[in-house]
């Protein structure tokens, strides 16, 4: 249709991660409830990523729709410097009460990068402020992402999302994932840099958009007791995990040494809009509180601590405190369990690799060429899947389902199945 709207889309909007040439137009979603998504013609699509590893409790959820009208009828935004409002204090209160370690203070921006970047610059700030500022390295892991802006692309790992911009990234100290096999090497490296790192960040058990790479806690464990007898400051990255993922609240809880600072947002508001979160230590917060202004942490963002958002924030730990979430997200681990150990692992004739879980996500790679974004296995899968009525968006060849809470288990059942379907369906190199 000439006047559809996935044409007027092509027209003129350029979409995230998307080469536009010989693309396929949009499909024009019209609306969503629970796990599916519908568009203009009527099909439905089970919400198998979860948007984009956002939504946690379903599309259009009646409950943060009815909170986010009430606070449209009462205060929709307001200037965050010399004002406050009782949605803002009222999620930093309840968010400081879950989130684990002794936090403090919550800082306000607008997405996973900005709460990434805040953070950055409070550890570099803190050294600087507290008369040591030859502590501003950051030490970080290989594979790792961190959004996109410019400090949290420094952050990442270098690759194809960073190459076009690698000469202007700060430099970084990178490390591999801890491994019982190289820990000491970690800790020499890191013990080379005595006095000069600021902080260490890290994707705590989960490496997302690096491949859904994941690691055992016991090794992180014997990597931050090292990191933090360095005085260094450790910055959490559960932008992802946050809010249940990896099957407790926050991935930081199944590491027993708590960071300093920590980092939030896609699931922050349920998924409904868009907020970040970075929380930080008494210690961290104090650094800042001087007569010298120079010492101020100035940052801020137009729409800092946003009512709509915040009163989203709310309504979504509302329903996530519930004990019936606490069984959906028990639930989903089971059920994952259950497939990769009966039918996974059992029928992949090798052409599953890595086949693994953590909480409520499932990963593995098919074996087809390299393992890599690039990969064009994607793309097939993508396609097929669409033309089941479910939504899988493959990073490269590494195949995930990270589904929202409410997923049901024929919902799941059809994922599962669709995924055993793959290699009759789409033609992979060997």
């Amino acid at each position: 249709m000439e006047n559809s709207l996935g044409k007027r889309d092509a027209d003129v909007i350029w979409h995230p991660y998307t080469q536009h040439k010989n693309l396929d137009l949009p499909v024009p979603i019209v609306r969503g409830e629970g796990t599916l998504l519908f568009d203009e013609s009527g099909n439905s699509y089970i919400d198998a990523i979860s948007s984009w590893w956002v939504n946690l409790h379903g599309h259009a959820h009646p409950y943060i729709a009815e909170k986010l009208y009430q606070q449209a009828r009462t205060l929709e935004q307001v200037i965050f410097t010399n004002f406050t409002h009782e949605p803002a204090v009222l999620l930093a209160e309840r968010l400081l009460r879950i989130l684990p370690g002794n936090l403090s203070k919550i800082f306000y921006s607008d997405n996973g990068s900005t709460s990434v970047e805040v953070a950055l610059k409070m550890a570099i700030q803190f050294w600087k402020n507290q008369g040591s500022p030859q502590r501003n390295k950051i030490l970080a892991f290989e594979n790792a992402y961190h959004g996109d802006t410019f400090g949290a692309m420094s952050v990442s790992g270098r690759g194809l999302f960073t190459d076009a911009f690698r000469e202007l990234l700060f430099d970084v100290i990178f490390i591999d994932t801890p491994q019982d096999s190289n820990l000491d090497q970690l800790k020499s490296v890191i013990q080379s840099q005595e006095g000069k790192v600021a902080a260490f960040i890290y994707e705590p058990l989960l490496q997302g958009a690096g491949g859904m790479r994941m690691y055992e806690s016991a090794n992180m464990n014997g990597l931050l007791e090292f990191v933090q007898k360095q005085n260094i400051i450790c910055i959490a990255d559960e932008v992802l995990t946050g809010f249940g993922r990896t099957g407790t609240l926050f991935a930081s809880e199944q590491i027993t040494h708590p960071p300093d600072i920590i980092c939030l947002s896609k699931g922050l508001t349920g998924g409904t809009m868009a907020l970040g979160v970075t929380a930080c230590s008494k210690t961290i917060f104090d650094a800042f509180l001087s007569d010298d202004r120079s010492k101020t942490f100035f940052h801020g963002h137009s729409y800092t601590a946003n009512p709509l958002a915040c009163a989203a924030g709310i309504a979504s730990l509302d329903l996530l405190e519930e004990k019936s979430c606490r069984e959906r997200i028990e639930s989903i681990q089971r059920q994952h369990q259950s497939f990769i150990k009966n039918e996974l692992s059992v029928v992949s004739h090798g052409l599953f690799e890595n086949v693994r879980s953590l909480g409520t996500i499932l990963a593995f790679e098919f074996k087809s060429g390299k393992n890599e974004y690039t990969n064009q296995a994607g793309r097939a899968i993508l396609k097929e899947a669409m033309s089941a009525g479910i939504y899988l968006r493959p990073l490269g060849n590494t195949v995930y389902v990270l589904p929202p809470y409410c997923i049901n288990e024929n919902q799941l059942r059809a994922i599962y199945d669709f995924i055993l379907s793959i290699p009759a369906r789409v033609k992979l190199n060997a």
